[in-house]
């Protein structure tokens, strides 16, 4: 009897994993090697390119003029001057999910679209708050310290986004693209946890960073 709910058990999970939905290519700009205050615009090209007021902005502790502290990854983030509202385009388009963390001292949202310029269809929106000083620690050397992670899911194929929040206001980094997840992880949806959990097995899990009124550079 034994031997025979075993092998009941491997094959529903050989057949749970068959079934769970594909996990789609996904790509992380962190924005590291491109110099304090200087245009992140072509950098990634050609499939990933920047509007001009799109500024790369490192952090004090490591020699730049960023105001900030427990920045995800590295020691570089992207913000914007100028009124002009930052875009992304993405040659070859995108799909699943994208995501960030960010920091702001105002509300602000992001909107994801089919076509480039931020036009088309809108596929998906981000609402961002005011959050840059709730819940800090560790780093204690920046005003803008907390960086939260958002995203949003969507059907259909992305060609560009555009970033809300005021100019010096807003920070982001760890741009993700092909999950709403930002640096890349894909949640295991909670069914596929709770049957394997039936049969006695151990489901994986996946980790959700939660990592924030001056200014985020310094003058």
């Amino acid at each position: 009897m034994k031997s025979r709910l075993a092998t009941i058990a491997a094959a529903s999970v050989i057949a749970l994993c068959a079934a769970a939905p594909a996990s789609a290519a996904v790509t992380v700009l962190t924005f590291e090697g491109i110099a304090d205050s200087t245009a992140v615009g072509n950098f990634y090209a050609p499939n990933y390119t920047f509007s001009a007021s799109t500024l790369a902005l490192v952090d004090s502790d490591a020699g730049g003029n960023g105001n900030f502290a427990n920045e995800p990854s590295g020691n570089t983030i992207f913000f914007f001057t100028g009124a002009e509202i930052p875009i992304l385009n993405v040659t070859n388009g995108f799909d699943t999910g994208f995501s960030f963390f960010y920091t702001s001292a105002t509300a602000a949202t992001v909107r994801v679209f089919s076509g480039f310029n931020g036009t088309g269809t809108l596929l998906g929106t981000i609402d961002l708050s005011a959050q840059f000083t709730q819940n800090c620690g560790g780093d204690p050397t920046g005003d803008f310290c907390n960086f939260t992670n958002a995203g949003v899911a969507f059907a259909g194929t992305a060609h560009s986004i555009d970033f809300g929040g005021t100019a010096s206001q807003t920070g982001y980094d760890d741009i993700t693209f092909g999950s709403d997840v930002a640096g890349g992880a894909v949640p295991e949806p909670a069914t596929w946890a709770m049957m394997l959990a039936g049969f006695g097995m151990i489901g994986c899990t996946v980790r959700r960073r939660q990592q924030v009124r001056t200014t985020v550079a310094y003058a």
